[in-house]
Parts: C-alpha cells; sequence; structure tokens
C-alpha cells in the first residue's frame, strides 16, 4: 500500500540528561479535502501526453494536487500544481515511451493536499499498449523514406536503392492522435535509444536495394555492420568503432570473424601472434580485457579491465601500465599519434611476474630520432612513473628527472642515439619488486 508520510516527530533522550518538560504537540491534520477527477484515460500508448481535469475543494486553503504515474509498483513519472482555491484544474503528465516493456496496467494516482498535510487519493488503472504506427520515418541527409509494418510484431522496414551502403539516420513515429506525440529514435552510447537525433550509423554489407528494419518495443535495428569474436558480437561504438569486453585466457586461440579485409588489418604482436588469417593466440596473461576493432586505422586495440573499468596499477605492481606522451602510436604515430590525450593512452600488455610489454617499430609506431612520452598508473592523469620510481637500464632510453633534457619521467633518447628506421623495439617495465621500483628495459629484436 502506497502512503504519503508527512511527519515522524521523534525525540531521543540522552543518558544523563533529563528532558525539558515542555510538550510537543502533534500537527493537526484539518479540513475535509475533496478530490474529482474526470476519468478520460482510453486508448493509451506508451508515449502518449495523457491530459486530466479535476475538481477540487475543502473548506480550509488548499495545497497542491499531483498526478503519479506507477509501472506495477514503480514510480515513473510525477506532476504537481498548485491548487490555491476551490475549482476546476487542469494539468498534463507524460506516459513514458521505455524500451523492452510489455503492454499492461498502469496505475494513475491522484493526491490533492491541503495546508495542514490532510490528502485525499483517487486512483485510476489504465491500460496501456504499444502503438501500431501505420508507418515510421526514416530521415537520412538525403531524404526521408517510409518504414511499413513487416508482420512481426512492432517490426518496420524501409527497403529503398539507397545511395549508398552507408546510410546514417534516425528514425521517427508518426503522431496517430491527439493524445499522441512524435518519438525519436537516434544513436547515444553505442545504441538505438529514444528522444535523440544523433543519426544510428546504420551500414549495410552490400550496396544497391537494401532494408533497414527497426522493432519500437527491443529497439533491434539493422542492418550494422557485425565482428565477431570467437563467436561473441562486438558492440557498435560508432560506424568506426567496435568493442567488446571479454575474459581472455593466457595463449587462448580465438577466430575473428565479419571483416572481409581481416588479412590487411595490422597485428599487435604484444596481445597477438597470429596462426592464420582471422586466427590468432592470446598473449598476454589471463584477465578480462577490453578488444576494440577500429576501421579506420584496421588495428585492434586492447586494455586490461578491472570490473568493467579500465583497469590501474596498484601499489605491489599488478594492474595495468598506461603510456601517454608524443611520438609513439599503433598502428601508426603519425597517423594515429597518442599525445598528450589521455584518451589515446596505450595499455602495455601485461606478461606475468608484474612485468608490462610494449613493441613498437622506428619510423611506424615510434619516431627513430625522438620521443618524449612516460608511463601512468591509470588511463588518465594522476599516478605515473618519474625518475625516483623507474630506473632505465638501457643504453639508448633514458628517464628524466628534469634536469636531463626531460621532465621528471618521461623518456628521451640518449643524446647521439637514434632509433634503427625498421627494427623493431621491446619496451618493458618490471615491477616485480613492486610499483616504486621499476625497471625499465628497452631490447631491439
Amino acid at each position: 500500500m502506497r502512503r504519503l508520510i508527512y511527519f515522524i516527530l521523534t525525540i531521543f533522550g540522552i543518558l544523563g540528561i533529563y528532558s525539558c518538560a515542555e510538550e510537543i504537540s502533534d500537527l493537526q491534520q484539518e479540513g475535509n479535502p475533496s478530490l474529482q477527477v474526470e476519468n478520460q484515460f482510453t486508448n493509451v500508448h506508451f508515449g502518449d501526453v495523457l491530459s486530466f481535469t479535476a475538481t477540487v475543494s475543502d473548506n480550509i486553503p488548499l495545497s497542491t494536487l499531483t498526478a503519479i504515474l506507477y509501472f506495477g509498483e514503480e514510480e515513473v513519472e510525477r506532476t504537481t500544481i498548485r491548487t490555491k482555491e476551490n475549482g476546476v484544474y487542469s494539468g498534463e503528465i507524460t506516459v513514458p515511451f521505455l524500451k523492452d516493456i510489455p503492454d499492461g496496467t498502469a496505475t494513475l494516482e491522484f493526491v490533492l493536499l491541503n495546508t495542514t498535510l490532510k490528502s485525499v487519493i483517487q486512483t485510476f488503472d489504465i491500460p496501456i499498449t504499444r502503438a501500431s504506427y501505420p508507418y515510421l520515418i526514416l530521415v537520412t541527409a538525403d531524404g526521408s523514406y517510409p518504414m511499413i509494418p513487416t508482420g512481426v510484431p512492432n517490426e518496420y522496414a524501409a527497403t529503398e536503392p539507397f545511395p549508398s551502403t552507408e546510410l546514417p539516420a534516425y528514425i521517427k513515429t508518426p503522431i496517430v492522435d491527439d493524445k499522441g506525440q512524435e518519438i525519436i529514435f537516434g544513436w547515444e552510447a553505442g545504441a538505438v535509444t529514444q528522444g535523440v537525433s544523433e543519426n544510428i550509423p546504420f551500414v549495410s554489407p552490400t550496396g544497391g536495394t537494401y532494408s533497414v528494419t527497426f522493432n519500437t518495443m527491443t529497439y533491434a535495428a539493422t542492418p550494422f555492420f557485425e565482428i565477431l569474436l570467437n563467436g561473441n558480437k562486438m558492440m557498435m561504438v560508432d560506424k568506426q568503432n567496435y568493442q567488446i569486453d571479454i575474459d581472455l585466457t593466457q595463449n587462448q586461440e580465438f577466430e575473428i570473424e565479419g571483416l572481409v579485409d581481416i588479412a590487411d588489418w595490422w597485428i599487435d604482436v604484444d596481445f597477438f601472434t597470429e596462426i592464420e588469417t582471422g586466427k590468432y593466440r592470446f598473449n598476454p596473461i589471463s584477465g578480462k580485457y577490453r578488444v576494440m576493432a577500429n576501421l579506420t586505422h584496421k588495428y585492434f586495440r586492447v586494455e586490461v579491465l578491472d570490473g568493467s573499468s579500465p583497469a590501474t596499477l596498484k601499489s605491489d605492481g599488478t594492474g595495468a601500465v598506461w603510456v601517454i606522451g608524443d611520438q609513439l602510436g599503433k598502428p601508426s604515430y603519425t597517423e594515429n599519434h597518442v599525445g598528450w590525450n589521455t584518451s589515446n593512452a596505450l595499455c602495455m600488455a601485461p606478461i606475468g611476474n608484474k612485468t608490462y610489454q610494449m613493441t613498437l617499430v622506428a619510423g611506424e609506431s615510434i619516431n627513430a630520432n625522438e620521443i618524449n612520452f612516460k608511463f601512468f598508473h591509470q588511463k588518465d592523469w594522476g599516478g605515473e612513473f618519474g625518475s625516483a620510481t623507474l630506473s632505465s637500464s638501457s643504453d639508448i632510453v633514458f628517464v628524466g628527472d628534469g634536469n636531463n633534457g626531460r621532465d621528471n619521467g618521461n623518456l628521451g633518447l640518449v643524446e647521439g642515439t637514434t632509433l634503427e628506421v625498421g627494427a623493431t623495439y621491446v619496451f618493458t617495465v618490471d615491477l616485480s619488486a613492486g610499483s616504486s621500483s621499476g625497471v625499465l628495459t628497452v631490447v631491439k629484436k
């Protein structure tokens, strides 16, 4: 049972101290509020705006009339209007348009309150259904296309000779009656959602005539470019980036499907060993990782996770080490430069025994003549390695201390030294003695 509780007055005694003798009186609820709401709530759909009219009165001043909509026991919408005087008041309350909510009966509750907090309640059970639209509208930069029912519940499709395999578009509904409103479906946080008009990045595997489909209940939509990692679908972040959070085991073999040009992709040897085209072995230690496919640069970016967030470095040397700075980037430091942008931070591969590895090719993924990057404890500003916590055993790369040509912790090439263009260099950070006693090695392969 839902009840409005307005005052709870509790007096706590403190041991050894007597309370004062004054008596505290409870607020007296007075009056006789009367409420009559016209029942005009028929043929209601998700997304509708419901108008209501209420006649209210009392022999003492009134305060507010609140309309509350419940789906089951959950409050999903409320609106409050001021009712200073007796009379007739009108208002509106919106029925939310939500994903995956089946047709059912909602509860619409009206609560009239007077100035002494005495109340009266009137409640209505309202059947709510998902509208069967005669059509939806697919809106693109080049024009709009009708999406008609397919026969599958809540599914609509536009089949046209679209101008391109890439079809950024959003979808909107028609207004079906005087309670209805236009519902817009767009792209947000890597998924179709309502209430935004950012284009959905539809992509067809074939050109010419094809179908765009959308389901107004599940928000399932096609066509999207699909990439599968061991049969698990990678989520589309945008039309150029896909990702999946997945548990991977060291030396595990897996397949990547859906990329017809996979033979042209750059494979990060820190994380993967190619067995054959499309089939790989996972190199780092077992754990949870985020694998991201970037269609622009044709490479798989991998990050260590702690739960669903990028992992951080712990004091014992476990966790993750991140690289931020100038003159490096995968697969190309000129085309995909890291820079001092934390969102571009590269995650080193944890190879075991609290050791982290990054393999770079001079002239390709690292500048052969100059470097200026450093190691961080997280994919953000905060904890970082300096000359007091990281030493270098390399004769070609030094750790800056603020007085030797590099800021504290930043890496540089030893004076008079350059990297050999085309040669591979493996940067390793050994934290087996803890995060405050790191050792950097750089080995030319």
